[in-house]
């Protein structure tokens, strides 16, 4: 992981021990879960790795044995806007930020508790952070 002045760009070994935390948890803690979806654009490569390594299929029309994966709850905004319709699916994500988050998902690869915007390896790395999209 190297961390810059505003950003953290998370490796794809990075990606790969979360994705290793994520999967032991769900056997571990969410066995009933059937099936995986990611959530267009960050969640997807996280939920094809999943969807391999646990052997579950990756769909995209929920059940409730659905694991809606995304890379990041920062705000929890979008997590918080699928619930409206599928208030029994499971969440799960790369990273967590409980300081920022007005959601908490079931599961998480890992707690990020600072301010740094995350930037993963399928993403440009002079995307702008949240507060550049502010200004």
């Amino acid at each position: 992981m190297e961390v810059t002045k505003s950003k953290i760009f998370i490796t794809w070994l990075d990606v790969d021990i979360l994705i290793q935390k994520l999967s032991y948890k769900i056997t571990q803690e969410q066995p009933q879960v059937d099936s995986i979806m990611g959530l267009p654009r960050g969640g997807l490569i996280p939920a094809v790795m999943l969807s391999h390594k646990l052997g579950l299929p990756l769909v995209f029309e929920l059940t409730r044995k659905t694991l809606i994966v995304d890379d990041i709850c920062d705000s929890g905004k979008t997590f918080m806007e699928i619930t409206k319709d599928h208030p029994y699916n499971l969440f799960a994500c790369l990273h967590f930020k409980p300081h920022t988050s007005k959601f908490i998902p079931e599961i998480w690869g890992e707690k990020y508790e600072g301010d740094d915007w995350i930037v993963y390896p399928w993403e440009r790395g002079d995307s702008h952070t949240l507060q550049d999209y502010l200004k």
